[in-house]
């Protein structure tokens, strides 16, 4: 039995690097589509979304039957308790990348502006955070997840930037203009799933912290 549970969690480990990688791309598919206007890319992100719940679903049912089956004890269970946290915040990262993809959407029935740069760095850095916070995962690195989980500082500044640029300028115009009011609301929204995004990985690397050492920290 216990042979057949290293197998158990071999796989399950192998699942969730799977997930993680395709919410990674998800992530990034998402932010090419709005950066060039692509609403046919943007779908695309959508319909994949269903693939991610589907692995989801799959991993958190097959760490319920492990843990009800094979009884495991002390670490093993906090192991697959961990695979099921990680999963989980992956599982709501991809629903963020959704969300970005839908606003892309709107933002791409509406006169081209020029994004601000912002929305690029806090893309490049959501995508950096995640892709570190998965090499710690392979790696059951603790020390590499503090580090990653420290980076959200980074995306949190440009938040709060883009969204007070923003208020500004939409205060700075005379009348109302529909289009404009649209756009800065869509880009308001865009810039809070980032940042959310970046919360996620900061939960990851408390599971990552906690599978490892069995202690309850937090990074935020």
């Amino acid at each position: 039995m216990r042979e057949e549970f290293r197998r158990e969690l071999d796989s399950l480990r192998e699942d969730l690097l799977r997930m993680a990688t395709q919410v990674e791309s998800q992530i990034d598919d998402a932010l090419r589509a709005m950066r060039t206007r692509d609403p046919s890319l943007a779908d695309q992100v959508r319909q994949n979304d269903q693939n991610l719940n589907e692995l989801f679903r799959q991993i958190r049912e097959r760490c319920f039957v492990v843990i009800a089956t094979q009884a495991p004890v002390a670490r093993d269970l906090r192991t697959l308790m961990g695979v099921i946290y990680i999963a989980t915040e992956l599982e709501r990262m991809g629903d963020y990348a959704v969300r970005i993809a839908r606003m892309t959407t709107t933002l791409s029935g509406l006169p081209a502006v020029p994004l601000r740069a912002e929305f690029g760095l806090m893309g490049e850095a959501a995508i950096r955070q995640v892709h570190d916070i998965l090499d710690a995962l392979i790696e059951q690195n603790e020390e590499r997840a503090r580090e990653v989980a420290a980076m959200d500082d980074e995306i949190d500044r440009l938040y709060h930037r883009v969204f007070d640029d923003l208020i500004s300028d939409m205060s700075a115009h005379e009348g109302v203009d529909p289009d404009e009011t649209l756009r800065t609301v869509t880009l308001m929204l865009v810039a809070h799933n980032l940042e959310r995004i970046a919360d996620r990985v900061t939960n990851v690397a408390e599971d990552i912290v906690f599978l490892q050492s069995g202690q309850v920290v937090e990074l935020g």
